[in-house]
């Protein structure tokens, strides 16, 4: 099955729960919804924000009794989707899903931000957080990373990696590995992830720190080689495939998507978002459909999510810096 067709199937799996168990929500007392949802996806379609933005719209269509529905509006990095929420009207009908980029270091990037990624908006729930892995086109010498690493020194900045845009997840990735590694590689920044996946199949740009839901396909099929996945535990999805922190020590680095609305948006309404999502993430088929993407579900909310986005906001700083990732 190919990807199109794996990512409809389960998409189709999750609605088909949809008549039964999320159909039996208590309504709310509030007001809210009155009227349709805008749920912003601030990159292009085919990458992991589209796909769980897509996978979450439907059960809480269901729940709220109003339409979700999901829009693109891409460019400089997710800043203007994501501003488009922060000047949204406060009043739980426009959110938008956040990732490491919009809200917590384009703000260390950026050198005039249209938004504050912690002022702006009320966080709802943490999503999932998506496993990275390092892939690399088959003609790539390397079999494993102290190979990739031996390669990148023998022949610095010839080798060019994709990221998903200034500042995506897949962009600090790769730096986080370069400074710990002492390596140097050209960052090849497209708009979403998904745009640098034909370039990395024909291998124009032949690295990348990738969101696992993006490549699995490609590394089955032979497309693509795994070297390690980004996280500090092996993925079931990639039986066989170990953590860079095996052979880097200190390397982490995670992917992750979460809901948030405008500031000042009434605490009622919050809490029942906050309420609707965090059960829509603990189903078992919702689970399981995002353990088969290379997902892992959350469900953090509230002020644990704010908490969460902060503590990124100061883990990545050091990395920004040294790196010298900066953007006009």
């Amino acid at each position: 099955m190919d990807r199109v067709n794996r990512r409809a199937a389960i998409l189709r799996g999750v609605a088909a729960v949809a008549a039964g168990s999320w159909a039996t929500a208590p309504a709310s007392a509030q007001a809210f919804p009155g009227k349709p949802l805008k749920l912003i996806v601030p990159f292009a379609p085919g990458g992991s924000t589209d796909l769980l933005s897509r996978l979450i719209a439907k059960p809480l269509t269901e729940r709220l009794g109003q339409p979700v529905v999901v829009e693109n509006r891409t460019g400089a990095g997710g800043n203007i989707g994501a501003d488009a929420v922060a000047k949204a009207t406060p009043d739980g009908h426009t959110l938008v899903m956040g990732s490491i980029g919009t809200h917590a270091t384009n703000g260390l990037i950026y050198n005039s931000m249209p938004y504050d990624a912690v002022r702006d908006f009320a966080p709802v729930a943490l999503v999932a957080a998506v496993t990275l892995v390092l892939v690399v086109h088959p003609s790539v010498p390397a079999k494993n990373v102290r190979e990739l690493v031996d390669l990148l020194k023998s022949r610095p900045n010839e080798f060019s990696y994709a990221s998903g845009g200034v500042g995506a997840s897949q962009h600090l990735a790769a730096e986080l590995f370069k400074h710990l590694t002492r390596t140097a590689m050209q960052h090849v920044p497209y708009k979403g992830s998904a745009g640098a996946l034909s370039d990395l199949l024909a291998a124009r740009v032949p690295i990348m720190f990738a969101d696992l839901p993006l490549v699995l396909p490609h590394i089955q099929a032979g497309n693509l080689r795994a070297l390690a996945v980004a996280d500090l535990e092996s993925t079931p999805a990639l039986p066989g495939v170990v953590p860079v922190a095996q052979s880097v020590t200190g390397y982490e680095a995670t992917a992750w998507y979460g809901l948030f609305a405008p500031a000042k948006t009434p605490e009622p309404v919050l809490q029942r978002l906050r309420s609707e999502v965090v059960d829509i993430v603990k189903l078992p088929d919702m689970r399981k459909a995002m353990l088969e993407l290379g997902a892992k579900p959350s469900g953090i909310s509230g002020a644990d999510l704010r908490k969460f986005q902060q503590a990124e906001i100061q883990r990545w700083r050091e990395v920004v810096r040294d790196a010298n990732i900066r953007m006009d």
